[in-house]
C-alpha cells in the first residue's frame, strides 16, 4: 500500500506535537490567555513547518524518497545554477518567516523544533553561499546519483513494478545530473582525493542497476521493459562519458585544498553539531580523555598480562614507553581471535543477535519490533566508512533497517587483510554490532521515529545519534557484556579511543594542517588503530569535515546528561526508564534533550 502523502502526515504529526504544557501563570485568567497565545503561536509554527518540509522535499526528491515521501519518486534534484538559486531563495524566504515569529511564545517542544529549523536553514544558506560545495566536491553529485536508484529499490515500500517505473524515470534524468556536475565543478578547486574517490565510485551506480533493476525487468509490461532497458542503456553511456571526464579531466587537473581552514571549519562545526562546545573545548576535553583512557587500558593490561611468559614490564607507575608496550601486548591477545576473511558479515550478524539477547535479558532499554537486516555495503557507498546503519525514512513505517558492512576488497593482499582483521577482531565485531545495531543506531532510529514531529525526524541530529551509539558501547561493557571479559573491556576502550581520535584528527587535519604522518601517529601509536583502519580514516578526514567530531561531542553530552539525571533522581533513577526517555524526543541535539528532561530553559 502506498504511504500517506506528506501534507496529511504533517498535519497529523505537527498537530500532535502541540500538546506540550504552556507556562504556568499566576491566575486562572492569565493561564487561559497564555495557553491561547501558545496555541496560536504553535498553529502558526505548524503551518510554517509544513510548508518548509513540503518545499524541501519537492526541491530534493532523492531525500524525499529516503524520508518516505514518495510522490516525487520519479524526479531528481536539480543542481544546475537555476536549481540551486531556487533552493537558496526558498531557504531565505522560510528563514525570514521564522525570524518574524516570537518563538518564546511556542510550547517547549516547538521551541526546540524552531531552533533546529533555524539552524538548518542557516546551514543551507551558508553551504550554498559560503562553502559552495557544489563547485568543488564531486561527492555531492555521486551521492545523489547513487541514492536516487538505491533509495527506490532497497526497500519494499511499494510494489516492485511501481518502483521500477520510478527508477526508469530517474535513470533517464541522471545523465543530466552528471552533466551538471561537469558544468559546476571547477577542477582548480576540487581536491585530488575527492576526485580520485569519486572516480573509483562512479561505476557503482551501474552496480546498483545490475543488482536491483536488471534482474527484475521481467516484472514489467513489454512497453515498460523496453523503456527501462533504453534508460539503462542511456545511463551506461552517460556513466562511461562521465568516467572519461573524471579520469582525463578532473583527476589530472584537481588542484584544490581538501582543508577548509579555521574560519570555515568553526562556522561549519557550529552548524553541524549545534553544541555549546567550541573547537577549543572539544580539543581540550578530547586530549584529557585520551590520557585518562590510556591509563585505564594500562590497568587492564597489567591484569591480563600478569605472569604471562614474555610479558613486558608492568610497573605501577610506567613510563610512556612502558605504558605503550603493555597496552599493545594486551591488545595482541584480542587480535588473536578474529573472523575469517569471508566471515566478517556473518559474524556481525551473530554478534547483533547476541547483543540483542543481552539487552532483552538485562532489560536495559525497550527493544524494537521492526526488522533489521545485515547487508554488504553497496559499492557506490564504499571507501568512507567500514559500516553504517540505514534506517527507513520517518514516513516509511515498519520497513527494514539495514546494517551495512563493507566486505574486504578482493584486491587487498594478505598484509592488508591481516591489518583489517586485527582491527576488526572478534570482540571489535561485537562492538561494531552494538554501535550500528542494538542498542545503537538501529534501536535509536526505531525509538526516534515514534516522536510525532516529522520536522524533527527529517532534521534528526547526527550528533545525538552517533553520541548515543558510542554511549551504548560503554553502557554494554559496564553491564557485563561477554561475561565481563577484560579483553572486551580493553577493546571497548580502544574503540572509544577511536572516537576521541576522530575529534582531534578532524580539526588537526582541517585547521592545523596536519600531515599524513601526524595523523597516522595519533591513530596508530596513540590510539592503537591498525594501519588499514587508520589509512581509511586519513582518507575520510580529507573527504569530510565537522562530521568526525559528532561521535565524541555527542557521547560527552550523553555522559553529562546521564550524570545530571542520576544526580537529580537519586535512588529513583532507573536505567531502562532513563534510556527510553532519552530516546523519546525524536533525536534532537543532546542539549535540547537535556533541557526537556531536566526542565531547563530552551536555548
Amino acid at each position: 500500500m502506498r504511504k500517506t502523502l506528506l501534507a496529511a502526515a504533517l498535519l497529523a504529526s505537527l498537530s500532535a506535537c502541540q500538546k506540550s504544557e504552556a507556562p504556568v501563570a499566576a491566575s486562572g485568567a492569565d493561564t487561559a490567555a497564555t495557553a491561547t497565545d501558545t496555541a496560536k503561536a504553535d498553529a502558526a509554527f505548524a503551518d510554517l513547518s509544513k510548508r518548509a518540509l513540503e518545499g524541501w522535499l519537492q526541491l530534493s526528491p532523492v531525500s524525499a524518497t529516503q524520508i518516505g515521501e514518495h510522490k516525487y519518486d520519479g524526479e531528481l534534484d536539480d543542481l544546475s545554477a537555476d536549481g540551486r538559486q531556487k533552493s537558496l531563495a526558498f531557504s531565505k524566504k522560510t528563514l525570514g518567516e521564522l525570524d518574524a515569529m516570537d518563538v518564546t511564545a511556542l510550547s517547549r517542544e516547538n521551541q526546540v523544533d524552531a531552533a533546529i529549523l533555524r539552524n538548518q536553514l542557516q546551514y543551507d544558506i551558508w553551504t550554498a553561499e559560503t562553502l559552495e560545495s557544489w563547485a568543488w566536491d564531486p561527492q555531492v553529485y555521486n551521492n545523489v546519483a547513487g541514492g536516487a536508484i538505491y533509495g527506490l529499490m532497497a526497500r519494499e515500500f511499494a510494489p516492485l513494478p511501481e518502483r521500477l517505473k520510478s527508477a526508469t524515470a530517474r535513470m533517464q534524468k541522471i545523465p543530466a545530473l552528471l552533466a551538471q556536475a561537469r558544468e559546476n565543478l571547477d577542477p582548480a578547486r576540487v581536491p585530488k582525493v575527492h576526485a580520485e574517490t569519486v572516480a573509483r565510485q562512479n561505476a557503482g551506480i551501474l552496480s546498483i542497476v545490475d543488482t536491483f533493476i536488471t534482474p527484475n525487468l521481467k516484472d514489467l509490461s513489454e512497453a515498460d521493459r523496453q523503456q527501462a532497458q533504453a534508460a539503462i542503456d542511456g545511463l551506461k553511456k552517460a556513466v562511461a562519458e562521465h568516467q572519461a571526464w573524471l579520469d582525463k579531466t578532473l583527476v589530472p587537473n584537481a588542484k584544490g585544498d581538501f582543508r577548509i581552514g579555521q574560519t570555515l571549519y568553526d562556522q561549519k562545526l557550529q552548524f553541524a553539531l549545534l553544541s555549546s562546545l567550541s573547537r577549543a573545548d572539544i580539543k581540550q576535553r578530547a586530549e584529557g580523555e585520551l590520557k585518562r583512557v590510556r591509563e585505564a587500558m594500562y590497568g587492564i593490561a597489567r591484569t591480563v598480562l600478569k605472569e604471562k611468559p614474555g610479558a613486558p614490564a608492568l610497573p605501577e607507575a610506567p613510563t610512556a614507553d612502558e605504558q605503550q608496550k603493555a597496552i599493545e601486548a594486551a591488545l595482541e591477545l584480542a587480535y588473536a581471535e578474529r573472523p575469517a576473511r569471508d566471515k566478517v558479515v556473518p559474524d556481525a550478524e551473530a554478534a547483533l543477535a547476541q547483543a540483542t539477547e543481552f539487552v532483552r535479558k538485562h532489560d536495559l532499554v525497550t527493544l524494537p519490533d521492526a526488522p533489521v537486516e545485515i547487508i554488504e555495503m553497496p559499492e557506490f557507498q564504499r571507501g568512507v566508512a567500514v559500516a553504517y546503519c540505514d534506517s527507513p525514512g520517518p514516513l516509511d513505517k515498519h520497513l527494514k533497517t539495514f546494517y551495512a558492512v563493507s566486505p574486504i576488497p578482493e584486491d587487498w593482499d594478505k598484509t592488508q587483510v591481516d591489518s583489517f582483521l586485527r582491527e576488526y577482531n572478534s570482540r571489535m565485531i561485537h562492538l561494531l554490532s552494538i554501535h550500528e545495531g542494538t542498542p545503537g543506531h538501529y534501536l535509536e532510529g526505531w525509538h526516534s521515529a515514534k516522536f510525532p514531529s516529522t520536522l524533527r525526524a527529517v532534521l534528526r541530529s547526527g550528533m545525538f545519534a552517533e553520541g548515543w551509539a558510542v554511549y551504548t558501547e560503554k553502557m554494554m561493557s559496564d553491564a557485563g557484556y561477554l561475561d565481563n571479559d577484560p579483553l572486551f573491556h580493553l577493546v571497548q576502550m580502544k574503540f572509544y579511543l577511536r572516537t576521541i581520535a576522530n575529534a582531534i584528527l578532524d580539526q588537526g587535519v582541517q585547521v592545523d594542517g596536519w600531515t599524513r604522518e601526524q595523523a597516522m601517529d595519533l591513530m596508530v601509536r596513540q590510539t592503537f588503530q591498525q594501519e588499514r583502519e587508520a589509512a581509511g580514516k586519513w582518507t575520510r578526514a580529507q573527504l569530510t569535515s565537522a562530521q568526525l567530531p559528532t561521535y565524541f561531542v555527542g557521547v560527552q553530552e550523553h555522559f553529562d546528561l546521564r550524570k545530571a539525571a542520576e544526580a537529580k533522581q537519586g535512588a529513583q533513577f532507573n536505567l531502562k526508564a532513563y534510556h527510553d526517555q532519552v530516546l523519546s524526543y525524536g533525536a534532537p541535539p543532546v542539549r535540547f534533550v537535556r533541557q526537556l528532561m531536566l526542565d531547563e530553559p530552551i536555548k
